[in-house]
């Protein structure tokens, strides 16, 4: 789609492809950019978009907000540096797909009502509801007038307009930035003006979790403050309201300098009154906590190194929280990096990025880019302390490699493991010891039939963490032998693991263990002839429990992944027509969309279409789903008898004989075994591909 005239050549608009613009009516579509860019029609079916130039080219258009984009502003926008030949041809053909899509009934040479041309470019002409974002700035500027409980209703809808991160699978493109940061800054508002609006209803205790989990994430909005505050003032907790003014006042004057809003002395001064002018006295852990965070932060400056390193201690015990704790762990810890590094102190970087010990179960990063930051800190911070650093500390920062390149099939990730855990067992450090066997265990993917080697790893880091009174990395021990017995067809060792872990993230206050030992408990009832609605309805309990967990590389995509699996057998037809998962438009296959895209077209009847994507589908990435991929590529094949890519499939699962496709421990298809005897027969009879 790429191709052009010759490079360099002057970008015009094309007279002949020009359409008037029609006022009045409007093609019954609603645009959708709070999360991926999408499409659906009045009946509220979701519509095909097609690649992704076509959801920039769309998604351009939505950021200039109804006005004109011209031809060649398409072009420099959609292509970095030099645009290739054809340039401007590629962006006519994306158009002429999107007014396809947008306005699937208009008669041929009709005039185009939507997707316009306007002079030398073109326009988006949506109606009031045709766009997501305006729906939910209507809702904002209904609650600035609107009685409390209708203030609360419009809110409350606007909120779920949200499906993730606006514009979500977008690369981060320059002109795309300041409309992000536009949708951010909604996105707070919405959650300050419906938390308001919960106060001011009569259920201010409703607003009180809500909100420690908003200050949480936005620690320097004061209003974010303020609410909480007036929140626990109105239900009755006039103590706990102090404290929170306490440590509003305490993170705005020793980090930022600044003093406190009017509004927040005024709610102060007003609590004080309330009380007597005195604390209510008393102090349960809440208050110590705070009290110890104020305390900390008057004997230490705020731009001192040891705060520095506290931030990232501190980053790590927020990343097994649940809630908003693990996103918010991961923004506190690159601001410690970004801080370190502007040090210039290679030793501060190596302690902030190696202070960082978090067990990290997931093969696949919660923010790939971050990940990818984190590395080039540790890098150069290994390359400043040189080969005569401490050990411990070049061991630490070796591991930090391992972990945050997992998933990528990066040389550099195995390599930092292999002599991280050497420098651990020279020191004989078991902390640094059990960190650099986490770095293993998530770079053990890189083919299938690993689980024997993640089985090995994981005995030992239950074995170090448990003798060295480390709990943290004992539960992360006990929850990969669980996915390894998975894959092992252990059940009663994976139910025993699963047990013990289930008992330190009670005793330790570690929630999202039972993320994934529910998860796992799931997986054993689908293998164990549980009907299948009921395994359907607890993949989407699974899905709902990952939601607020802060672990997007692990929900990401999962859900329908699970569907689909449920649906697939070696001996079966997959899934019936648009009854399954694969048949309905409206599913966000996410990071596995392009293993889905070959089932996706069979339900369609687009068989084809189906054999030719499924000739492109890639090598899964090194993670937990790699063999469970492999199966639902391999289920194509034998649909489509394509002998070349059941080869392909058979020489890649072959090393997993004997297992499970479920090392995952939450998505599985069975046993690898029935897989390649599959793919043997379609093999043995000699069946070639549809063209």
């Amino acid at each position: 789609m790429d191709a052009s005239p010759v490079a360099g050549s002057p970008v015009v608009a094309d007279p002949v492809v020009a359409d008037p613009v029609v006022g009045g009516a409007r093609a019954d579509v609603v645009v959708g950019v709070l999360g991926p860019v999408v499409v659906h029609d009045a009946s509220g079916e979701g519509v095909g978009l097609g690649g992704r130039r076509h959801q920039e080219v769309l998604a351009r258009l939505v950021v200039a907000r109804g006005r004109v984009v011209p031809v060649g502003v398409l072009v420099e926008d959609l292509w970095e540096g030099l645009p290739p030949a054809g340039a401007v041809a590629a962006v006519r053909t994306f158009v002429a797909v999107l007014r396809r899509r947008l306005e699937p009934a208009r008669p041929p040479r009709a005039p185009a009502r939507v997707l316009v041309t306007e002079g030398g470019g073109y326009a988006l002409r949506l109606g009031p509801d045709g766009l997501d974002v305006a729906v939910v700035e209507r809702a904002l500027e209904l609650a600035r007038s609107a009685p409390p409980a209708q203030a609360l209703d419009a809110l409350s809808a606007a909120r779920g307009a949200w499906r993730g991160e606006p514009f979500a699978g977008l690369p981060d493109l320059p002109w795309l930035a300041a409309e992000r940061t536009r949708l951010h800054e909604l996105r707070v508002r919405v959650e300050e003006l419906r938390a308001r609006a919960l106060v001011d209803a009569g259920d201010p205790g409703a607003a009180v979790p809500e909100l420690r989990g908003h200050v949480a994430a936005h620690p320097w909005r004061e209003e974010a403050w303020h609410l909480l505050a007036l929140a626990l003032a109105r239900a009755g907790r006039r103590r706990e309201a102090l404290d929170v003014l306490r440590a509003a006042r305490a993170r705005l004057v020793d980090e930022l300098g600044l003093d406190p809003s009017t509004g927040l002395r005024r709610l102060e001064r007003e609590l004080l009154e309330a009380t007597g002018g005195q604390d209510a006295g008393g102090h349960g852990p809440g208050d110590l906590w705070e009290r110890a965070v104020s305390a900390y932060g008057a004997a230490v400056g705020p731009g001192s190194r040891a705060r520095l390193r506290s931030s990232a201690s501190l980053a790590g015990a927020m990343a097994v929280s649940a809630g908003p704790g693990p996103a918010a762990s991961r923004d506190q810890r690159l601001a410690a990096v970004l801080a370190a590094e502007r040090s210039g102190d290679g030793r501060l970087l190596a302690e902030v990025v190696g202070g960082y010990a978090v067990p990290a179960l997931w093969a696949r990063s919660d923010d790939a880019a971050q990940a990818s930051r984190v590395v080039e800190a540790a890098e150069r911070a290994l390359v400043q302390l040189g080969p005569a650093a401490a050990a411990g500390l070049r061991g630490r920062l070796l591991a930090t490699v391992a972990v945050e390149l997992r998933g990528t099939g990066d040389v550099r990730g195995p390599r930092a493991a292999r002599r991280a855990e050497a420098l651990a067992r020279q020191v004989g450090d078991p902390a640094l010891l059990v960190l650099a066997l986490n770095g293993a265990l998530l770079q053990a993917h890189a083919r299938a039939g690993l689980a024997p080697e993640r089985h090995r790893l994981a005995r030992e880091v239950v074995e170090v963490s448990r003798r060295a009174d480390l709990p943290t990395y004992e539960v992360l021990g006990h929850l990969a032998l669980v996915q390894a017995c998975a894959a092992l067809r252990r059940p009663d060792e994976a139910e025993r693991h699963a047990a013990a872990a289930d008992a330190l993230g009670r005793a330790h206050e570690s929630p999202l263990v039972e993320v994934f030992t529910g998860g796992y408990r799931l997986l054993r009832r689908s293998v164990d002839g549980t009907p299948r609605e009921e395994v359907l309805a607890g993949h989407r309990a699974v899905d709902a429990s990952l939601q607020d967990a802060g672990m997007p590389g692990v929900r990401e995509g999962l859900l329908p992944l699970a569907l689909l699996s449920a649906d697939l057998s070696p001996t079966s037809s997959g899934v019936a027509g648009v009854a399954g998962v694969a048949g309905d438009p409206a599913v966000d296959w996410g990071p596995h969309e392009p293993w889905a895209r070959p089932h996706v077209l069979l339900a369609r009847g687009e068989e084809g279409a189906a054999a030719r994507a499924l000739r492109a589908v890639p090598d899964p990435p090194p993670d937990h789903l790699l063999e469970a991929l492999w199966c639902v590529t391999a289920s194509a094949a034998l649909r489509l008898r394509d002998t070349a890519s059941a080869r392909r499939c058979r020489d890649a699962l072959a090393p997993a004989l004997g297992e499970d496709a479920a090392g995952s421990g939450l998505v599985g298809l069975g046993p690898v075994d029935g897989w390649v005897r599959a793919l043997d027969e379609l093999l043995a009879g000699g069946a070639q591909a549809p063209t």
